[in-house]
């Protein structure tokens, strides 16, 4: 947790030394169109909504049948735990689910590492198709720029000592980050009960009662994702008329920056969509701004969700078991 921190807050710092935070007000007050950022909050809301129902479909082949609310609280909470600690959310929706609902928590395990699958599938599907759109983009930009493609120097040489070395650091991290995440899995893998579990689960997905309803929600996560960023677009006039392509890219560049084992990405996403929105001519200080207030709003409006998910967690039962001593009393 204390290295996640200090990674991200270092590229943070990198790219914000020096800003004056008077002018970030004025751009807060002035230049950023709130009813986009507030158009772009049901999409946001709606892919962990559809993460949570693909998850109770994940789970029914497993003769697991957790309430939906529940499954969509948990998502909910793992999502602001993973703000606290990287990747704890994966273990922390299998433990709320666990306590809430009795499910096995090695088998919910086993279905979110299938349901990463997944998605990494899905990611690499849009990232192949996208590589290929902008592929004339690319060439088109390196010839204006007098870059030759088969110079790997000059390519190269547009960015600095400083950007390598923070690309570098991030590829470290991320690769520390899987390699803690096998040592956790290979944990349970000791335990024999635990590792039948994780086996049913990796492989609750080939009996899943509705497969078309399973991809329905997968694509949907992704739509939901895309639609949450690419509405962020037209908060800002530098950006507002880029296009959904340009936003594809650096969604997917954001994606993958994610990641690293920082706080939402905090650091690395900044790092990665800046850069990609300067090289379609989008002025640094506008990038920084984009990035910044993007991210932010967009981590807090994780925050609030996973607050709202644990209230209901909380509240719910609470009410109910008032209900039914009421009940009884009456009788």
């Amino acid at each position: 947790m204390l290295l996640s921190l200090i990674l991200g807050g270092a590229i943070l710092y990198w790219m914000y030394r020096g800003f004056d935070i008077h002018t970030l007000k004025e751009v807060l007050h002035k230049d950023v169109n709130w009813w986009w950022m507030l158009a772009s909050f049901p999409f946001g809301i709606m892919a962990q909504v559809f993460r949570g129902w693909r998850w109770k479909l994940s789970l029914e082949p497993l003769d697991e049948k957790p309430r939906t609310a529940t499954c969509v609280n948990s998502i909910f909470i793992s999502y602001a735990a993973s703000l606290l600690i990287p990747r704890i959310g994966e273990f922390t929706r299998c433990g709320v689910l666990a306590k809430k609902e009795g499910t096995n928590f090695a088998k919910a395990l086993g279905t979110v590492v299938t349901e990463r699958a997944v998605d990494s599938f899905i990611i690499l599907i849009i990232t192949a198709l996208v590589l290929l759109m902008q592929m004339p983009v690319f060439i088109t930009f390196f010839t204006k720029t007098g870059t030759r493609l088969d110079n790997l120097t000059s390519i190269f040489g547009m960015f600095t000592a400083t950007g390598y070395t923070v690309t570098l650091i991030c590829g470290i991290a991320t690769l520390i980050c899987f390699y803690i995440f096998r040592k956790k899995l290979a944990f349970y893998d000791r335990v024999k009960a635990t590792a039948c579990g994780l086996r049913d689960g990796v492989m609750s997905l080939r009996n899943v009662s509705n497969i078309p309803l399973f991809l329905f929600y997968s694509i949907a996560i992704w739509a939901s994702y895309f639609l949450h960023y690419y509405l962020t677009f037209f908060c800002f006039e530098d950006t507002s008329n880029l296009g959904m392509t340009c936003a594809l890219v650096t969604f997917i560049v954001g994606t993958i920056a994610v990641l690293v084992p920082t706080p939402n990405g905090a650091g690395s996403w900044h790092f990665a969509v800046k850069t990609m929105l300067i090289l379609y001519g989008v002025a640094d200080t506008s990038a920084l701004y984009f990035v910044l207030v993007v991210h932010s709003v967009q981590t807090l409006l994780v925050a609030l969700l996973g607050i709202l998910g644990w209230i209901s967690m909380t509240v719910t039962p609470a009410m109910e078991s008032m209900t039914n001593e009421q009940g009884h009393i009456s009788e």
